[in-house]
């Protein structure tokens, strides 16, 4: 099966969404029927995190009520109940994005523990002083952090993919940067702060015709669009669970089997082990041995289930709609005086950045919510964006499927309002 081939539940029509089907889709999530301050809540922070459809709440409250156990070490019908449902989650995240086997899908915490785990157990045994490791510009902190941490205690050095005023990854300049010292290409698919969609494929295959791994910070890409990292040829994927309509607190890193096979474990514990004595211990087969204690099995789980539900839909059914928003939404921002998009790009995903002349995001943020309209403002974990186009932060409107035309509409109202009240 492909990445983005699952069964269909809902009558569809082929290549777009209705305004039925938007309808339906609302229906299953419970927390969008909630007022703010009065109003109807309109969710415009889906890059921060997504909402939870019912049907993965209810299977985290189903393995707790039914099915509570800890997994791999039981022989009890529990147990293996709550095993099966655990790694058939695996699966599920397997077919997603189109893994050659599950034991390329490593459950961690989140986008972050995964690249720390790249960082610390693929790439530090590998560096040298003088070694580096390549970023991009508009890198969520998540990909900076850990490598400069790195190299603070390798002597490594980082370097920076410098982008445009646009936000648009300067390929030239990427390719200058890649040498003989170069270890690692660790960069996002789609950046939380702009929606740019960098041309991940060409800088893979840069990066490869090289001999230099790469990793991709998918945490804004998995839920919008199909990913194939067979297709992608990425050495590691990184996601989390809770932007792709899943539990906080569990993510992926996909990593090719022979890389995780060469990998020491990230952390000691129970379950990473195939022996242990007080002379040597001999640790699991992959993905196990990097999964140490328990784990967040209700989150696998909830993640299983938010894939079964976004697979329902199509993920190129939900990246039209997605796409029709943000086209429409650019176009009001265009009638706006004073407003300025942050993110320009050709290629963008559903998010919208912008500041308004002579009024400060976080003002901004204030008043929407006053009108029931949850968007983002600050410097959204990416501060080298903010200091590239001279801002103190942005304010960040994000769509999912679920999000309307109308819902644009009361937005722009709302900043209409705002500017009133403090233009």
């Amino acid at each position: 099966m492909s990445a983005a081939t699952f069964p269909v539940q809902r009558p569809m029509r082929q290549g777009g969404s209705t305004s039925l089907d938007v309808a339906a889709w609302r229906r299953d999530f419970p927390i969008l029927a909630r007022r703010m301050r009065g109003k109807p809540l309109v969710y415009l922070d889906n890059a921060a995190t997504t909402q939870k459809p019912k049907a993965v709440i209810d299977a985290i409250a189903g393995y707790y009520q039914d099915t509570n156990a800890n997994i791999h070490r039981g022989v009890h019908s529990l147990s293996q109940e709550a095993t099966e449902a655990y790694e058939g989650a695996r699966g599920k995240i397997q077919r997603y994005i189109n893994a050659a086997e599950t034991a390329e899908i490593v459950f961690v915490r989140g986008t972050t523990e995964a690249i720390n785990l790249v960082a610390q157990s693929f790439v530090r045994p590998r560096l040298a002083a003088g070694d580096e490791i390549l970023v991009s510009e508009m890198e969520h902190h998540s990909n900076i952090v850990p490598w400069q941490l790195l190299c603070a205690a390798t002597g490594a050095v980082l370097r920076v993919i410098p982008m445009s005023d646009r936000g648009e990854l300067l390929m030239d300049e990427y390719l200058k940067l890649l040498g003989p010292r170069t270890r690692l290409v660790s960069v996002v698919h789609v950046s939380n702060a702009l929606g740019t969609v960098n041309p991940v494929r060409e800088i893979i295959a840069a990066a490869h015709a090289q001999g230099v791994p790469v990793l991709l910070d998918g945490a804004q890409a998995v839920a919008h669009r199909p990913v194939d990292v067979r297709l992608l040829d990425c050495d590691f994927y990184a996601f989390s669970g809770h932007k792709l309509f899943g539990p906080t607190g569990i993510g992926v890193l996909y990593g090719k089997r022979v890389w995780l096979d060469a990998m020491p474990p990230y952390q000691g514990g129970g379950d990473m082990i195939k022996s242990v004595s007080f002379e040597k211990s001999i640790y699991n087969d992959v993905p196990h041995r990097f999964e140490a204690g328990t784990p967040h099995i209700a989150g696998s789980i909830g993640l299983g289930a938010a894939i079964d539900y976004v697979g329902s839909i199509g993920l190129t059914r939900i990246a039209a709609h997605e796409q029709t928003l943000l086209a429409y939404a650019t176009g009001r921002a265009h009638e706006v005086p004073g407003m300025r998009l942050i993110g320009t790009a050709q290629e963008k995903a559903g998010v919208l950045s912008f500041v308004i002349d002579g009024i400060h995001p976080h003002d901004l943020g204030t008043v929407l919510d006053c009108e029931g309209i949850a968007i983002r403002t600050g410097h959204h974990c990416a501060m080298p964006v903010m200091q590239h186009f001279h801002v103190p932060a942005t304010a960040r409107a994000s769509f999912a499927f679920y999000n309307t035309e109308e819902e644009v509409d009361r937005l722009f109202e709302a900043i209409g309002e705002a500017r009133r009240l403090l233009g």
